[in-house]
């Protein structure tokens, strides 16, 4: 059974994501400090604003996302873990993905790291069985550059695996 300090710490550790993810999406008009000196009068010569979405922006986004799916999956694994109308069997199984789950985690991590000093770019990897989605943020898009990245990814696994490689500006 879960127990209260586990409860405790996923609510606070949800809410502080939420709030931090909430916080980096507000418009900065909101996070002035000194509200007297704002022009409430701003006229605006066009209909439609254009958000611009930094690199780093991007790639926390897309962490956050896998990130709240994962904690999803480890969630119901955990509660089949303390049920106690459970098998044995089935708390084997949700064992097993659990460990599963941590494996890719840090797989994805290392690959990153990986990415990040041969090639010097910002990127983020998605494991999925034996799928692997790069997506590097680069202003160039060579598929040469591509192609190194996926020989890299490769010599990482023992078997072969299917890399796809998506460049973002």
């Amino acid at each position: 059974m879960i127990n209260k300090q586990n409860l405790w710490f996923l609510t606070l550790f949800s809410l502080i994501l939420v709030l931090s993810v909430y916080y980096i999406t507000m418009p900065s008009e909101l996070l002035l400090t000194n509200n007297s000196n704002y022009d409430t009068n701003v006229s605006s010569d066009s209909d439609t604003d254009v958000v611009q979405i930094e690199e780093s922006d991007l790639l926390t986004a897309m962490r956050v996302s896998l990130d709240e799916e994962r904690l999803e999956l480890q969630n119901t694994l955990q509660e089949t873990l303390t049920s106690t109308s459970s098998s044995t069997e089935d708390k084997n199984e949700a064992y097993e993905k659990l460990r599963h789950l941590d494996e890719v985690k840090g797989k994805e991590e290392t690959l990153e790291n990986k990415i990040k000093t041969n090639f010097k770019l910002d990127n983020f990897i998605k494991i999925d069985g034996s799928e692997i989605q790069v997506v590097v943020v680069a202003q160039e898009h060579s598929s040469e550059l591509a192609n190194n990245i996926m020989r890299s990814i490769q010599e990482e696994f023992p078997e072969k695996v299917y890399v796809t490689v998506k460049f973002e500006k």
